[in-house]
């Protein structure tokens, strides 16, 4: 469903299932100087698209940019409140909760199952890892390690995510050894394996600016 006034451009692909608030608009150009503006609303566009999941929820008044080399990214089950704004070549995951007036700016990763919440702003190609939660209001300049909480202006890391972890599955043992490396400031020297695949995605991401001392290999 898209709803009244709402403004849709492509290149866009919508899955089924997806919710589109009034006054929503998805696929303007990216807020990069150097890229070209279309004078046109249709026929040949310059940029990469937008792509969004199935089951979907985009409140009102939300706005994601087009991508200028990938298409801007949102996966599945997401729940993207009002006024949320997502930049170009973002990379939001699946089940992920962005509540009122967040802000992603450009190249932005968010890991599986991340809450942030509102009013929070993130900073270009910053890294939120997956099953993270982030207070309102915080200012992201630094990269999140996963099933973290971070909170605070700039955020800091403040433990990790234990009741996020326990809903989703993820044993005591595991839930302990991360909170024990969090409480260091590190990412544990042997990665319980429940975890392996959210370590080996954040490895992947390559954070620039970590809260905590660099991953160790998985």
């Amino acid at each position: 469903m898209i709803g009244p006034n709402a403004v849709v451009l492509g290149p866009c692909r919508i899955a089924d299932g997806c919710w589109i608030g009034p006054g929503c608009v998805i696929g303007t150009p990216p807020e990069i100087s150097s890229e070209p503006h279309n004078r046109a609303w249709d026929g040949e566009l310059a940029h990469a698209g937008v792509e969004i999941g199935p089951r979907t929820v985009i409140r009102e008044l939300s706005t994601i940019h087009q991508g200028s080399y990938r298409p801007t990214r949102v996966g599945a089950d997401c729940w993207l409140l009002n006024r949320v704004y997502v930049a170009h070549d973002g990379q939001v995951g699946d089940r992920v909760t962005l509540s009122a007036a967040v802000s992603l700016g450009g190249h932005v990763l968010v890991g599986d199952g991340v809450n942030v919440g509102m009013n929070a702003v993130v900073h270009q190609r910053r890294v939120i890892g997956q099953g993270s939660m982030v207070g309102m209001g915080s200012a992201v300049t630094r990269d999140i390690p996963p099933f973290s909480k971070a909170f605070g202006s700039p955020a800091r890391l403040h433990g990790v995510n234990s009741v996020g972890m326990t809903r989703s599955g993820v044993g005591e043992d595991a839930v302990n050894v991360l909170a024990a490396a969090y409480a260091e400031r590190r990412v544990p020297g042997e990665i319980p394996a429940e975890l392996a695949d959210a370590f080996a995605w954040w490895a992947a991401a390559e954070p620039a600016r970590p809260l905590v001392s660099a991953a160790a290999a998985v």
